[in-house]
């Protein structure tokens, strides 16, 4: 039965100036995502000019004499051109009117400012913080925030547009034959009868979800503009790692990381530049230097990864489990210290899709028998590794050895354990934050298991661990990126030493432990604590004030101690405030379960941890303030305790505050710290000398020796000699 013509000549036009309306919008939409990654680079362009202002700002017009050029620079003062800024905002002609200076001149004094801004350019770098809320940060946050979604809005317009122009192109071929009288006319009855088909078609999806898609995709695009300051920074602080990500790819270097190997030879860098890294089921995002690390990894096959801590090997090795997954691998172990193989667990189910069993504890042997059934990760210990028996012909596709400095001794049991796990294996990844170049043999005893052929090659290099022949001898299996060279955009590590004074009665608890302390150095440790009341303890009162201005800036805390009984006491002290005690007799899983309530916890609330327990295996971004009950003996020890809150991820200001008491013995001990920390430093990518950097027992006893002679010095001069 043929249908009759229900529509007019205008209603068919209109129909088209509809279709024609949204196709437009469509058009527009797709060119979106490019309009706003043009401003992230206009908003930093801004952003470094107007730093490059700042620094010209200091110069004084003084400078550009320095080399004594006879420029006539108390003229150009006199004209108001007192700095550098001056000069690079004025146009030659502004400068050449100043009397005294000619054309020439002008060029000269022109080209000396330029040249200074070109290098202040270069050393600008971008720093996004939370706290530092800036005009120019602030755009460029709103900018990569409106990318964002308009990536995500014209993606969704190309996609709208390929599923439906086909159909539509036809429909309206069709159609115009219906826009006018004669050409109606002149219309087959079979074409008449498509065209009344057509019409309805269009009326259906340009009325219907088609059009109704498009002008919601158009509001969207509006609303880009209405997106508020605070909405901005409340999404940079949800994903940072998203946003310097897309600031590294839109706008390189200027995060001021301006390696794209990240240290690899040349001949290497191009290989792993060009491997496929497959992320589907990744449910993190990777920055740039993670990935780069995973393609070395899929590349080389069996190597060891030490990057500093903070740098995300975890997520790595996860992603690279990820990759060959999605090629087809079944089966992986992970083996770790036991204290983390909680958290090893939960970091796989968080950022992957990878299936995980714990081989640990009295249900180990089960649980072994399903993973080689089944497959997926199998997390164990380097305790359990005696016991993880596997078929001779058996093969998996990767071990990775967490701190695999714990196998440095191929003497030891475990070493002997993980090497005999590591046969079944066709990859090995062995991970650890600790560097190894100063002790080459130790270096050679772990790649010896990696690789023996460069093990041979390296040994009797000792003397070379730092010249770029050993380095590229080892480039192959040892990788190792410091956390300045790659987290340039981490935000700024603020530390502070809260200096107090002693009260009366803590005076007298702090000397009585001093003189009669004998060999007990650890009661003298306790300055400020010792007190039963810790209402009457400086430090105590010092931490309730910096708790409160964390809790009113919106953020967390993190106390670090030593001492069991400082931790009871404080714990007390806090209350409800404070998390359950983090010490060495908490379990692992318990320790994770303290962390999420912890992380889910709001603003002010405090988590108390004995460092020696929660210095290590721990991520604790959520905190950005970190207080030290009292100096630490060894700086490695403090800058682990650090890490756990200053790493990747971290979106605000980390704020450390170091509690001292004035004339007790944390002054000396601050102050040989300080000496400890600039050898430290000067070891920095040689962990393992720089891990044995402390205050010792003999400086330690020195220290109470005349700490005894200052205090009876002053109880003679007062009369007070109890």
């Amino acid at each position: 039965m043929k249908q009759k013509r229900t529509f007019s000549f205008s209603d068919v036009k209109s129909l088209i100036a509809r279709h024609n309306e949204i196709e437009n919008k469509l058009e527009e939409l797709k060119l979106t995502e490019q309009k706003y990654n043009d401003k992230i680079k206009k908003t930093t362009e801004l952003y470094s000019a107007s730093e490059v202002l700042k620094i010209l700002k200091d110069i004084p017009i003084e400078e550009v004499n320095r080399d004594k050029k006879g420029i006539r620079v108390k003229a150009l003062r006199e004209n108001g051109f007192t700095n550098y800024a001056d000069i690079f905002t004025a146009s030659k002609y502004q400068i050449a009117s100043v009397r005294g200076i000619s054309e020439d001149g002008a060029y000269r004094i022109k080209k000396i400012v330029s040249e200074a801004a070109d290098t202040a350019a270069k050393t600008t770098k971008l720093k996004l913080s939370a706290d530092n809320r800036t005009a120019d940060t602030t755009n460029i946050v709103m900018a990569v925030t409106q990318y964002q979604r308009a990536s995500k809005l014209s993606n969704e317009a190309i996609l709208l547009f390929e599923q439906n122009n086909i159909e539509l192109k036809s429909a309206l071929e069709e159609v115009r034959s219906a826009t006018g009288f004669f050409k109606w006319l002149f219309t087959s009855s079979d074409k008449k009868q498509r065209v009344i088909k057509s019409y309805k078609y269009l009326q259906e999806k340009l009325n219907g979800e088609y059009g109704e898609k498009a002008f919601e995709l158009e509001k969207e695009k509006q609303d880009l503009e209405l997106i508020s300051d605070e909405e901005a920074w409340n999404e940079f602080q949800k994903q940072p790692i998203r946003f310097t990500n897309i600031l590294e790819e839109t706008v390189p270097g200027m995060l001021g990381n301006q390696d794209a190997v990240y240290g690899l030879p040349e001949d290497l860098a191009r290989e792993v530049q060009d491997e496929c890294f497959f992320p589907d089921g990744l449910l993190c995002d990777l920055r740039r230097y993670q990935e780069w690390g995973v393609k070395y990894i899929l590349h080389q096959g069996k190597v060891l990864l030490g990057d500093e801590m903070g740098l995300g090997k975890t997520v790595q090795a996860i992603a690279t489990m990820v990759s060959l997954k999605n090629t087809g691998a079944t089966h992986f172990v992970v083996l770790c210290p036991a204290s983390v193989i909680i958290n090893w667990c939960r970091e796989i189910q968080k950022f992957s899709k990878l299936r995980v069993i714990k081989v640990h504890g009295s249900g180990r042997n089960a649980a072994l028998q399903e993973w080689i059934r089944s497959g997926g990760v199998a997390v164990t210990t380097y305790e359990t590794t005696s016991y993880f028996d596997l078929p001779d012909s058996f093969r998996y596709t990767l071990l990775i050895v967490d701190e695999a400095h714990y196998i440095k001794n191929p003497e030891a049991r475990r070493s002997m354990n993980t090497k005999r796990l590591s046969s079944h294996a066709d990859r090995l990844l062995f991970m650890t934050g600790t560097a190894l170049e100063n002790k080459v043999e130790e270096m050679t005893n772990l790649i010896d298991i990696l690789q023996p052929r460069i093990a041979r090659e390296v040994k009797g290099m000792e003397m070379l661990s730092s010249a770029p022949q050993f380095r590229e001898k080892v480039a192959p299996i040892y990788y190792r990126r410091k956390r300045e060279d790659v987290l340039t955009e981490l935000p700024e590590l603020l530390e502070n030493e809260e200096w107090c004074s002693l009260g009366f009665e803590e005076r007298l608890e702090y000397e009585e432990s001093v003189l009669s302390s004998g060999n007990n150095f650890n009661a003298v440790r306790r300055v400020s604590w010792n007190v039963n009341d810790l209402s009457k303890s400086s430090k105590g009162t010092r931490m309730l004030e910096i708790i409160e201005e964390a809790k009113a800036e919106g953020r967390k805390v993190i106390i670090f101690s030593f001492y069991l009984d400082v931790i009871e006491k404080i714990s007390e002290l806090l209350g409800s405030q404070c998390t359950e005690p983090i010490n060495g007799s908490v379990t692992p899983n318990r320790r994770q379960e303290i962390i999420d309530d912890f992380d889910n916890a709001p603003a002010g609330k405090v988590l108390i941890s004995q460092i020696i327990a929660g210095g290590t295996g721990l991520n604790i971004q959520s905190a950005s303030v970190v207080i030290f009950c009292e100096p630490q003996l060894k700086p490695s020890i403090e800058n682990q305790a650090i890490a756990r809150a200053y790493r990747m991820g971290q979106a605000r200001n980390v704020l450390v505050y170091r509690l001292l008491c004035e004339n007790t013995i944390d002054e000396r001990i601050t102050e040989m710290l300080a000496e400890k920390q600039a050898i430290f430093n000067a070891f920095a990518d040689k962990s393992v000398a720089a891990d044995n950097v402390e205050v010792d027992v003999k400086s330690l006893g020195n220290i109470i020796k005349e700490e005894i002679d200052r205090i009876n010095r002053t109880r003679k001069n007062t009369g007070d000699e109890r």
